[in-house]
Parts: C-alpha cells; structure tokens; sequence
C-alpha cells in the first residue's frame, strides 16, 4: 500500500527519520559518517528502548523511518524492529544496509515478508575498481550486485545511493547508467560532507557542485527513475532555474510509481529531517554532530520541537552570508551539515555553493 505523505509543519513532525540501530558493519568505507567498527557498542539501545522509541516516531504523524548504520543487518532483533514498527504502528520504513555477505536472498525475503517499503544500496563506481576502492572492501561490488539481483527477483522497490567526491566525479555517467539498468525507483545522490572519515580534500570543489546538480536536473528528466540530493538543498534552486530556462512545466509524468512518496517541500539539516544515533543521541542530521538531547532522557518528539539547535535550523532568518540573503533561502537554505564541518557554524553560509544571491550581487557591487 502506497504511504501518502501530506503537508507537514515541520516545526512539529519531520518528514524523515534516520535510526542508527548499531554502529557496527564490516566495511570500512572511506567516507564513514559514523566511523563504524567491527562489533556493536554494548551501549546502543535495546529492543524495548527501540519500540519506545518507534512508539513516538509514529506520534509524530508517521514520518518516513529509516534504519541505517553502520549495517543495520549487524543487528539480530532488526526484523523484530521492523516488524513492530510496520505492523503495530503503521510506520513506513526502508533500509540501507551495508553489502556484506550477510545480503543473502533470505535476508532480502525477509525484509519483504515483515513489509519493508524499500531496500537502498550504494553505489560508488560503476566498476568494482571504484566502488571497491571508496567502500575499502575487496568484493564489496560484486556483493552489491548480487544483492540488487536478488531485489529484482523478489519485486521489492531499489534505491540506489551514490556519493559524490573525487574519487568518482568522473564516473558519474556512468553510475547513472548502471541505475537505470538495475530498474531502480530513485537515485539518491549525497554530496560528501567532510565528518567521521570523510575528508574535505575528498569534496568536488563549489563549481563542481554546481555543474553536477544542472547535469542531475538533466537525468531527472531523461531516465525512467526519479532523483534526490542528500546534503545538497542547492538542487531545489538549479531544479527551478533549470525548468524555467528549459521552459518544461512537468519532469515526473514518465516516472516509475514510487511506494515511498515524496516531501511535500524540501528537507534539511533539523529542519524536516532528524536522525538518532545508536546510543540514542539525537541530531539535526547524521552529518552535523551538534547533540540536541538524548532518547533515553526524553521523547524525541520533544527534543526535535523544542530544541533550541533545531528551532534556530528551522528559522531561515537567521542564516548569515550568502545564504541569509539569497532569494532561495526558503527552498534551499544550504547545507547546515556543511557549513558547520567547514566553518564550525551551522548558520553560515554554505561556502560549496557557487551561486553568487541578487542581493548579495549588489552589495559586491557597491564595494567596488
């Protein structure tokens, strides 16, 4: 059944929740937020503090809920998890599970027989020179796509999640390619934030970004799966400026059916979007590590209304520099998460966003 996703305030109810159920995961890619290790932390929130936990996402009018790592499949009680969280609440939820031996057909039927909405891999090279070589597993490729045959088999919707950096600007082509041909739903395409292991040296530079998002808003249009950014909010202003340049009123009408829906209006860093770590620590995003309160301390429904870090992400008046006076400030805002991994404030301006505001366009001027 298709989750409809209505219009939100997303002072009160994210539209997106990301649970860290474990920091473990076999892999040691070089980006790692999380800075995964190969056993699970024996502080990371039991079954019963998971259901609590679950019991007040659902009361936050059933936000999108997404059980990530480390490698969520590291986790025995996983299913259990799902299984409340779908059946007893009601709640929609995918995964993103790291591609390890542990994705076997069984555990992929799994997922599908406790009614797990979708199953996200990643996808960081076309080949398994470059994936293999990002993911820092030999075989990690190969595995990947065997576990994106066994989604086919079992008619469950693929989500394919790349990450922009270096180490791949100039596989991206190509990338695109594979997604279509692996019948996905959604490209999902995350701009490399510098924290965990993920390094600045390894971001593609302000122009890079810029030349990325016009070329996505042109394989949005032209293949059969639809695209989203992850740490990119700048796309909702090259989407607009792109369509109207084009004059194309409608991009979607050819897309495949989507289960999962979309945000009614654009998610960023707190705002729409919330993320709980492993030990129950709660962020504005996984990729900006400024703690807003603790699970076990109180609802998450709480701290994510009333936090003073996520109320001021919400108030787009108080964004400085570029970002505080560009006209786009409503739809995109920039990336908190970066702008606080390269400046130490989240209400800076993004400093990897090359548009240059009128308003700012103006000052310049009249400093000349």
């Amino acid at each position: 059944m298709r989750h409809i996703f209505t219009e939100r305030d997303y002072n009160e109810n994210p539209f997106i929740v990301i649970w860290e159920v474990t920091r473990a995961c076999a892999l040691k890619c070089l980006h790692c937020r999380a800075e995964a290790q190969y056993t699970a932390d024996p502080r990371q929130l039991s079954f019963e503090e998971g259901k609590k936990l679950i019991d007040d996402i659902a009361e936050m009018k059933n936000p999108l809920f997404v059980f990530t790592g480390g490698d969520p499949l590291m986790r025995p009680d996983l299913y259990d998890l799902a299984k409340y969280a779908i059946e007893e609440k009601g709640l929609p939820v995918s995964m993103t599970p790291s591609a390890t031996p542990k994705v076997t057909r069984d555990a992929i039927e799994k997922a599908k027989d406790v009614g797990l909405s979708r199953w996200a891999f990643s996808l960081d090279g076309s080949c398994a020179e470059i994936h293999d070589h990002f993911r820092g597993t030999k075989g990690s490729y190969d595995t990947t796509m065997r576990g994106i045959e066994y989604l086919k088999e079992l008619n469950i919707p693929i989500q394919v999640n790349t990450v922009v950096s270096n180490y791949n600007i100039n596989d991206l082509e190509a990338i695109s390619e594979k997604v279509k041909d692996m019948g996905a739903v959604l490209w999902s395409v995350f701009f490399l934030i510098p924290t965990g292991r993920g390094m600045e040296k390894d971001m593609v530079s302000p122009e890079q970004h810029e030349e990325v998002l016009k070329w996505l808003f042109k394989i949005q249009k032209e293949m059969p799966y639809d695209v989203k950014t992850t740490e990119a909010p700048h796309y909702r202003r090259v989407f607009l400026q792109e369509k109207k340049r084009h004059g194309i009123e409608d991009t979607n009408s050819n897309k495949r059916f989507d289960t999962l829906g979309r945000a009614p209006k654009g998610v960023n860093d707190g705002d729409g979007f919330v993320f709980i770590s492993h030990i129950g620590d709660v962020y504005p995003s996984g990729f900006l590590p400024v703690k807003c309160g603790n699970v076990r301390e109180e609802p998450l429904s709480k701290i994510y209304r009333e936090s003073p870090i996520m109320k001021d992400l919400r108030n787009k008046s108080l964004l400085k520099g570029k970002c505080g006076v560009c006209e786009f400030k409503e739809i995109c805002g920039g990336s908190r998460a970066r702008a606080y991994a390269t400046t130490g404030d989240y209400l800076e301006s993004d400093p990897y966003c090359s548009y240059i505001p009128k308003a700012y366009e103006k000052e310049l001027a009249n400093l000349k």
